[in-house]
């Protein structure tokens, strides 16, 4: 069995997925003729089966990546063939989206497939000029890419670069997934996003497995698949929850289920409990009897991969069928929901009017965030339990605060301030005060990275986990450079003038990604700052502490300068945004407010810090203070006595001179 499973695994993957895709088609009605424009059954069952292919080929070519860079050695023939799996799945991935575009063409404007001119002219203008054959151009080129790039990148590093380059890929497919209305378009994109990724995450991941049986070892084995167990249990959470956000969007209410998009998505989501469940099995018990000597438990596991495969194949057949098939909250809901310029803007109903309690009882999750603060927390306490069950000590602060840090990153990014920083200019300011100042200042003393490099067993195989990456990057070059306390104090302070008064503000504001990465600048920027000022985590170079209060009060005081610029200010920043909300706001009064907020709010983070830093240096000294007491106790006092017997003697030769 675990010689035909290479052949045997792929085979099952690929023709279950098919099957399925067919099935979905014929019941949804994805594939049926259409009453004006047909284009032809060539297009109309050609563009699932290019988009399954799409789908199969990204997730070998993300799954063998993440195997590369998290699980396999580049010690061990393992490495290079995870690399050439990667490659010839971008190669499929390459063309399955060619394809794809070209079949959206046909489907979208109802031309019959030709080889003339004119016909050609259409299709490059398509794939040129409008938005959803650009998207499929760039999947192509960026897959094409990282075709190159799997067969020339061997360095254990840069591979990290090309993964992520890897999931780029999904970013327009995500993009123009169905939109479930306008009332959700952010969350669908967020949602689809990361069911995309972490899908082909874990098919992927375990597709690679199988092509690999042959070059792991049996000893090698359970250890990869341990690795490959932990990837795969992060995604079925992320999948789970993800896949049921969008379900949400788009089928609206439970009565819903009923629809053909409705059974549809249940007979995925039977399929991902079956998944589940063989997760469960594989890491309870097969892993574990694989892993003993004399262990007979590889035929039953190689078994049970080959019908996760199917399952998984199953999936894939099922979702590719539901991109064909029509949702019960319809994608044309934006015409008839764009009643106000603000809803025409934002593409969103207006919450109700934001007296103070609204900011802490309306809510607009946004996935990513929710999902990196819920694994920020697990992941912190669960190293903090490992700690202190083979008896170290770590302090109770410590996590209090980081927990504490990333709730508040979680309200930040999901509640009140997020529903209404789309339309309120000074709830904006109020989100990134506290995403560049609060949040770090409760982040940074929980030293994340000295917990990881005391909790995370190190690995001996030359496979680069969890603790080897994180120190990996806190050691390199480019962090020394961001790390440094005047470096990081200019991105801080510099980012606000930069953003603000660049189209940076307009990217962040029209196009969710603007948005996420407008989050994740921040909240770098601002951590690296305090950090520099207060940070228990390991850093090539820190100010002593007197220019440390320097340092904080001459950026604090170009931060208030800032803000009383904005308050100031007679121009009205995005006035095409905010001053088109017709919400009965004097935007520009609005403006001012933000920009009080800025000057004034961030005042009690400093005063914080100041407080941190003084406390620190006072506990410095005594440090010292006591060092040079055990040193003293150690010695007898001898330097003491040293240094009183040369003035002893200079004084005996001053006498002698006289």
């Amino acid at each position: 069995m675990p010689r035909s499973v290479r052949v045997l695994g792929p085979a099952v993957l690929i023709l279950v997925a098919l099957l399925a895709t067919f099935a979905g088609l014929a019941y949804g009605g994805g594939a049926a003729p259409y009453p004006i424009q047909d284009p032809g059954p060539i297009a109309r069952f050609g563009l699932p089966i290019a988009k399954l292919f799409v789908n199969l080929g990204a997730a070998g070519m993300i799954g063998a990546l993440v195997m590369a860079v998290w699980a396999l050695s580049p010690k061990r023939p393992e490495f290079d063939l995870a690399l050439d799996v990667a490659a010839a799945s971008a190669a499929v991935l390459t063309v399955a989206s060619a394809a794809t575009g070209l079949f959206t063409f046909l489907v979208v404007t109802g031309e019959p497939l030709d080889l003339g001119e004119a016909f050609g002219q259409k299709l490059g203008q398509f794939v040129t000029s409008i938005e959803l054959g650009e998207a499929w151009l760039t999947t192509t080129l960026v897959a094409a890419a990282v075709t190159v790039l799997c067969f020339a990148v061997r360095n254990h590093t840069a591979l990290i670069f090309v993964t992520v380059l890897a999931v780029a890929a999904l970013v327009p497919m995500a993009q123009q997934g169905h939109a479930a209305g306008a009332a959700g378009h952010n969350a669908a994109i967020a949602a689809l996003g990361l069911h995309l990724a972490f899908v082909a995450a874990w098919v992927g991941g375990l597709l690679t497995l199988v092509l690999l049986r042959k070059r792991l070892e049996a000893d090698r084995l359970p250890v990869v698949l341990t690795r490959y167990s932990t990837v795969a249990l992060i995604c079925f959470i992320v999948v789970a929850v993800s896949g049921y956000a969008g379900a949400a969007l788009r089928i609206g209410t439970w009565d819903q289920l009923g629809t053909p998009y409705g059974v549809l998505v249940l007979a995925k989501v039977a399929a991902l409990i079956a998944l589940g469940l063989f997760g469960a099995v594989q890491r309870r018990f097969l892993i574990g009897r694989m892993s003993r000597p004399g262990a007979s438990g590889a035929r039953d596991f190689w078994l049970l991969v080959v019908v996760e495969l199917a399952f998984m194949g199953l999936a894939s057949g099922v979702a590719a069928a539901l991109a064909r098939t029509a949702t019960p909250v319809s994608e044309d809901a934006a015409g008839s929901l764009a009643r106000t310029p603000a809803e025409i803007l934002t593409g969103q109903p207006l919450p109700p009017w934001p007296e103070w309690t609204r900011y802490f009882t309306e809510w607009s999750p946004d996935l990513i965030w929710l999902l990196a603060c819920g694994f920020g927390i697990f992941f912190y306490l669960a190293g903090v339990w490992r700690l202190r069950k083979r008896g170290d000590h770590w302090p109770i602060y410590r996590a209090v605060l980081w927990v504490c840090g990333l709730l508040l990153l979680a309200y930040i990014t999901s509640g009140g301030v997020s529903v209404y920083e789309e339309y309120l200019f000074s709830a904006h300011m109020g989100a990134h005060m506290a995403l560049t100042m609060a949040v770090p200042v409760l982040l940074v003393p929980g030293a994340p990275v000295t917990l990881a490099a005391r909790a995370i067993r190190p690995r001996k195989d030359g496979s680069r986990g969890g603790r080897e990456w994180i120190l990996l990057a806190v050691h390199s070059k480019f962090a020394s450079i961001i790390a440094n306390p005047l470096v990081a104090a200019a991105l801080f302070a510099g980012s606000l003038w930069v953003f603000y008064y660049s189209p940076l503000f307009r990217w962040s504001m029209v196009d969710h990604i603007g948005h996420e990465w407008m989050v994740g600048h921040f909240l770098i920027t601002g951590y690296l700052f305090v950090q520099s000022l207060i940070g228990i985590d390991p850093v090539p170079y820190r100010l002593p502490y007197p220019f440390r209060l320097v340092l904080l009060l001459g950026t604090m005081a170009f931060h208030a300068f800032f803000g009383l610029a904005i308050m100031s200010g007679t121009g009205l920043l995005l006035a095409d945004w905010y001053g088109a909300m017709g919400w009965g706001t004097d935007a520009l009064a609005d403006q001012q407010m933000g920009g009080g907020i800025a000057w004034s709010v961030g005042e009690i983070p400093t005063v914080a810090l100041a407080i941190t830093v003084a406390v620190q240096w006072s506990r410095s000294d005594e440090k010292e203070s006591r060092r040079s007491d055990r040193h003293a106790d150690r010695t007898g006092d001898a330097e003491l006595e040293a240094y009183n017997a040369r003035l002893a003697a200079i004084a005996r030769q001053d006498a002698n001179r006289s």
